[in-house]
């Protein structure tokens, strides 16, 4: 983690793009579109982008990639990026999740 920086906090967004990690469509839940906790969103594409994207909730449409899409983006896989994703924000520990 950047020092100075808690996972919550804002972090710059200049020069912040989204990595197509689809972490941040599979962790959080989403109320708004009743999706669960660790869950992909039914609007994710195979390539991990947003099937609705125009049309979006105002919760996603707030979310601003940060330093977490670029770490996470690094894993190979969608699940693993989802799992350091939940990590990262203290809703599971990967290292001892069965």
């Amino acid at each position: 983690m950047p020092l100075g920086y808690s996972p919550r906090s804002a972090w710059p967004r200049t020069g912040r793009v989204c990595t197509a990690c689809g972490a941040c469509c599979t962790a959080p839940d989403i109320a708004a579109l009743v999706k669960p906790l660790g869950q992909p969103c039914v609007h994710l594409g195979a390539d991990c982008l947003c099937g609705i994207y125009a049309e979006r909730p105002s919760i996603c449409r707030s979310y601003s990639p940060d330093w977490v899409c670029g770490e996470v983006a690094l894993l190979p896989t969608l699940e693993e990026r989802s799992a350091r994703f939940l990590e990262i924000y203290g809703l599971i520990n990967i290292k001892t999740k069965p």
